[in-house]
């Protein structure tokens, strides 16, 4: 896929984002489990979104990301739209608004279901491919490596959250 070229944002823009911004080559971004817009993920993302718009993203990546890819096709979002939402400057109560508006998927009910899917999702579960990029990840950077039981654990484990 190629790489989109992005506008900069505006010089008042990239100041209200370094204001929000996570340097995430200091700190992980959000746990996976926290929500925004009612979505596991979503602040994970934005976190990921305003360091890629600053340079600031060490290790992580914004898109491609396999977390995202999850995020993406369940809400119907485009990942470029979403950041160029998030490099106006958005806060966190403004991007829950965009993404409640934009997502193409609505219903509450479907909203928590999908939610807690991706919550207790099993390596088990994952796309084969998945599983055995995991196999030598998880030993190699989550521990102990026995506290990882689900999907996001890995992201916790890793970044000390659990």
């Amino acid at each position: 896929m190629p790489t989109q070229t992005l506008e900069p944002p505006t010089t008042s823009n990239r100041q209200k984002v370094e204001q929000l911004a996570r340097d995430l080559r200091r700190t992980p971004p959000r746990s996976p489990r926290e929500t925004l817009g009612g979505l596991v993920i979503a602040a994970r993302m934005v976190d990921k979104a305003r360091a890629d718009i600053l340079g600031i993203n060490g290790e992580y990546n914004f898109f491609p990301c396999g977390l995202g890819a999850f995020f993406w096709k369940f809400t119907g979002l485009d990942a470029m739209k979403f950041r160029e939402f998030v490099a106006t400057g958005a806060t966190d109560q403004q991007v829950d608004q965009w993404l409640r508006a934009n997502a193409t998927q609505k219903d509450p009910k479907t909203i928590i279901k999908w939610n807690n899917e991706m919550r207790c999702l099993r390596l088990s579960e994952l796309p084969d491919q998945v599983q055995e990029y995991f196999e030598t990840y998880i030993p190699q950077f989550c521990h102990p490596p026995s506290k990882v039981k689900f999907f996001f654990d890995v992201y916790d484990v890793e970044e000390g959250v659990l």
